[in-house]
């Protein structure tokens, strides 16, 4: 994620810990294992939208994440 949009990985485990707005994206390959998104602000203040895959082990695989555009801080402003 740094090389493509300069998101440390520190921030991406920050941002889903500090209580993220969490939406369903898109239906996954694998039965039970979907696309969901992730808006979120790190401890520094930042404001992060994830992609994660939320597994059937019950773990997040984050697949990217990058800076929330506008109306992404809109709808999360509405949190």
């Amino acid at each position: 994620m740094w090389w493509k949009h300069q998101i440390a990985e520190h921030e991406v485990r920050q941002g889903l810990r500090n209580r993220p707005k969490i939406r369903f994206h898109q239906r996954g390959k694998v039965k039970g294992e979907n696309l969901y998104i992730a808006l979120c602000q790190s401890d520094a203040g930042r404001y992060l939208t994830i992609f994660f895959i939320y597994k059937i082990s019950r773990v997040a695989l984050v697949i990217s994440a990058r800076d929330m555009d506008s109306s992404e801080r809109a709808r999360y402003a509405k949190k």
